[in-house]
């Protein structure tokens, strides 16, 4: 089924991690000691995600990140981010040769800085071009393909979790073509095989996508899809996810057969994201679907991540079908209730992240020590007021990893040293009082201390 005509003709609106690493204890020795607390359901989107060994993200505009609701939702609720319009080759490279990253660095470093993982959005899409890669003769467009790619993906190395390589590259309907651009029509039907090579070299370690809409079920341009993917792991042509952008209205529901697309996907040898998550509606009907996309997503395992197009429906590129998880003024709707209920979570009333009063800190002590590992402690307490909800992040020296945590629902940037640690039934605190958590550090040879980072409150 064809989606809204207007993704045709306007950008989406100003548009990991990382597999999370899950939150679930992990296993270890009796040597440590573990403090006995009641389990509590995580009550933020990307903590309940977490717990599923997932990340659950929103799609963010550096112009909002100056507005406190924005950004307090955002660090409360998510743990994942991608660009709206920031990474593409329009923002970055304007001129040829000319590259400009300060908005997007605006976005990677605040959710960097606060634990988040962060997707890139997109290296070669035929829409939102500059004009001089329109005009280029096709050995020209070559070389400034793989220079782009080549530039921004250095530019971000070790700091994007995954990569949408190709955006967009198949024709609507039931051809299964591929789409015009000027990629297409000059360089030929193996641009999508050299970009994804020309990646692969540019940051090894990057994980590699292809993303597009109406893919959401089975039908022609989901089965071309399918093929390429089928034929570069045939062939060892670097790919190791697929975006399904899964933009649903009315006319374009969420198709009966979503899970097990998502599944055959994955079944290839590929992770499967929703990357552009948004459902026009309100109400039970939206919030009913939205659970079942979310279900979908975690009945296949191979399913890493959930991103939502947006945080409050204002700001949507589809603002007037009001499909996103918070209102105009930031309050949840029962469609965020019903992704919550269907992560496992539980929300507790977890704050009002416009509250810009509230604060806490954070003081970290070492603890039990053993020759290979140590256990640390962070205390957390309220400031003058009472507080709801707490994060803070905690950064360990490479080597060194984080084995067990207790007290608190954590979630790891794409290096897996930085922890973003939240409330797990901890995040209500009268005014001065604390709480803590603690973790296990294997030192894989290195004893320096970590870094603890200042205490957010809400």
């Amino acid at each position: 089924m064809i989606k809204l005509g207007v993704r045709e003709v306007r950008a989406k609106a100003a548009r990991g991690p990382l597999a999370v690493a899950a939150t679930a204890l992990l296993t270890v020795t009796a040597l440590v000691a573990l403090p006995q607390s009641t389990a509590h359901a995580a009550d933020t989107l990307g903590a309940a995600a977490a717990e599923k060994g997932r990340y659950f993200g929103a799609a963010v505009a550096a112009n909002h990140l100056g507005e406190t609701q924005y950004a307090a939702t955002l660090n409360t609720e998510f743990n994942s981010v991608t660009p709206e319009n920031e990474m593409k080759w329009d923002a970055l490279e304007p001129s040829r040769g000319s590259f400009s990253f300060g908005n997007a660095d605006r976005i990677v470093n605040h959710a960097r800085g606060r634990g988040m993982a962060v997707r890139g959005h997109t290296l070669v899409w035929h829409s939102q071009l500059p004009g001089w890669v329109s005009g280029l003769g096709t050995a020209d467009l070559r070389s400034a393909m793989n220079n782009h790619i080549t530039q921004v993906m250095t530019h971000y190395r070790g700091q994007i979790h995954s990569w949408d390589v190709v955006n967009e590259a198949f024709q609507d309907g039931n051809s299964g073509a591929r789409r015009s651009s000027p990629f297409q029509d000059r360089l030929g039907n193996g641009f999508i095989e050299e970009a994804f090579r020309t990646a692969r070299t540019a940051d090894p370690n990057a994980k590699l996508c292809y993303n597009d809409y109406n893919t959401d079920g089975v039908n022609a341009k989901s089965n071309a899809v399918y093929n390429l993917v089928r034929d570069f792991k045939s062939r060892g042509v670097p790919i190791d996810c697929v975006g399904f952008q899964s933009h649903f209205n009315s006319a374009s529901p969420v198709p009966s057969d979503y899970r097990a697309n998502l599944q055959r996907f994955a079944d290839l040898g590929v992770d499967v994201q929703i990357t552009e998550l948004d459902i026009e509606g309100s109400g039970t009907t939206q919030a009913t679907h939205y659970g079942n996309v979310v279900t979908a997503c975690l009945a296949v395992s191979r399913c890493t991540g959930i991103t939502v197009w947006g945080i409050p429906d204002k700001y949507s590129w589809r603002a007037s079908g009001t499909p996103l998880l918070f209102d105009d003024n930031y309050t949840k709707k029962p469609a965020y209730h019903a992704v919550l209920s269907a992560l496992g979570g539980s929300d507790g009333g977890g704050g009002d992240p416009g509250n810009p009063g509230a604060s806490c800190t954070a003081v970290y002590s070492r603890a039990e020590v053993w020759g290979d590992r140590f256990n640390g402690r962070v205390t957390i307490t309220a400031g003058n007021s009472a507080i709801s909800n707490w994060s803070v992040n905690v950064t360990v020296t490479s080597p060194q990893k984080v084995s067990a945590t207790w007290n608190g629902s954590p979630s790891w940037d794409g290096s897996g040293n930085v922890m973003t640690m939240r409330p797990s039934g901890n995040g209500s605190l009268a005014a001065g009082a604390s709480t803590s958590f603690g973790f296990t550090v294997m030192t894989n040879g290195n004893t320096t201390p970590p870094s603890v980072g200042t205490c957010t409150a809400s």
